[in-house]
């Protein structure tokens, strides 16, 4: 006589199995758009703009400004503003202080080799209505005419819930 549970296991497996890899197949991976500066400067009036196409619109995002920062850099915050128009038309805009250096003058997070990468949140939990293209535009409010010292910025964008 055989047992229901010994004949019956190599297929619950498989197919438990097959689901956990067709889930991670579906899991959307984060969008990463970025923005190099040649020479590490961002120019004062250099707008840089991000299109993001969102194919599915359920579910919720958040949003994170990343950037690589060299030694040369001279402040102790990257201070910008950002204007997002989500795919329904909504426009949201506001005004960011990064911060990149200790008061000693000394770079904040983990420096590799001559740079470092830090990050911001820019928007948690944003509800996107219908498909279509988002936009980001990020403006430079340091007020000098080149800023040294930045290699590039970029926006990614991760389901709400998901590790940055």
């Amino acid at each position: 006589m055989t047992n229901y549970f010994t004949t019956k296991r190599p297929f619950i497996w498989g197919s438990i199995i097959f689901l956990v890899i067709c889930q991670a197949c579906l899991r959307e991976k984060p969008t990463e758009l970025y923005h190099k500066f040649p020479g590490n400067q961002w120019d004062r009036f250099n707008l840089l703009s991000f299109e993001i196409p969102v194919e599915k619109a359920n579910g919720t995002w958040d949003i994170f400004l990343f950037a690589y920062f060299t030694c040369e850099y001279q402040y102790e915050t990257l201070d910008f503003n950002m204007d997002l128009r989500t795919t329904a038309g909504e426009e949201r805009i506001n005004e960011y202080q990064m911060k990149v250096k200790s008061k000693e003058g000394k770079l904040l997070g983990e420096v590799k080799g001559d740079s470092c990468q830090l990050s911001i949140t820019l928007k948690q939990q944003l509800k996107i209505s219908k498909p279509g293209i988002l936009k980001i535009e990020i403006e430079n409010l340091i007020p000098r005419m080149a800023t040294q010292g930045i290699s590039g910025v970029g926006i990614r964008m991760v389901r709400s819930g998901e590790q940055e």
